[in-house]
């Protein structure tokens, strides 16, 4: 069976993201299709696709690597997300579903009874999945795509601290829900607004070394990777 180059894509951003591969580092086809067990064929598509995505760039007689983002780049970012969130959440309110809100209440009432208890350490994904359903319910394919790729970059560039008032995060997305169930569309904005301004303010910028390990092929500025096999997954592919 050819495994699709989607699944590889997912698999070497998911990596780059975490940082198994270093900023800078080689991507070498014949050491990826080795650790993904996969053939070269999807390994270079998908390196085409992550470079339209800005996480691989092309380098002369280096070939592949996984780029390196100035401070200004990953500052733009945020700010482009502030401004697409709420965009999401006003067309959430015009074209959600039944399914779309039942899904991002479950995760409301869900991350509120977390942060209650105190056991938050789910709290990030869970936040994750609510704004990853808030923007598919959007019902914009295209809004959809840019804003998945923004969260996989900003995860990429930055750390994230815990907020000081867990409760009052979920209670900002409980009424981002609430405008977008009564079809709100400017109300959902505003609230979106405030929300992706609050959280822009606890992002800190990741260090650039962060990764360790051994060498996956020749690096383009010192870039470092692990080499333990990572079997590409076909069954589901969340991104």
């Amino acid at each position: 069976m050819r495994i699709p180059a989607q699944s590889v894509c997912t698999a070497i951003r998911d990596d780059i993201v975490s940082g198994v591969f270093e900023r800078g580092g080689r991507l070498t086809e014949e050491l990826l299709a080795r650790r993904y067990g996969v053939s070269r064929v999807p390994v270079r598509e998908a390196l085409r696709t992550l470079e339209s995505e800005g996480f691989v760039v092309t380098r002369r007689h280096a070939g592949a690597c996984v780029a390196e983002p100035t401070e200004q780049e990953a500052a733009d970012l945020l700010e482009v997300r502030m401004l697409l969130e709420p965009l999401g959440a006003a067309r959430a309110a015009q074209r959600r579903t039944e399914a779309h809100l039942k899904v991002l209440r479950g995760l409301v009432r869900l991350g509120q009874d977390r942060a209650r208890r105190g056991t938050g350490e789910d709290l990030r994904s869970l936040g994750g999945w609510f704004h990853e359903t808030l923007a598919q319910a959007s019902g914009s394919p295209g809004l959809i795509a840019l804003l998945t790729q923004l969260r996989h970059k900003i995860a990429w560039m930055y750390a994230v601290e815990q907020p000081a008032r867990l409760a009052g995060c979920w209670g900002d997305r409980a009424a981002i829900v609430d405008a977008v169930a009564r079809g709100d569309a400017e109300r959902a904005r505003a609230l979106a607004a405030q929300h992706a301004a609050r959280a822009a303010a606890a992002h800190r910028l990741r260090r650039a070394d962060g990764a360790s390990g051994r060498d996956a092929g020749a690096p383009c500025s010192g870039g470092r990777v692990r080499t333990s096999q990572h079997a590409v997954n076909t069954a589901s592919d969340r991104h």
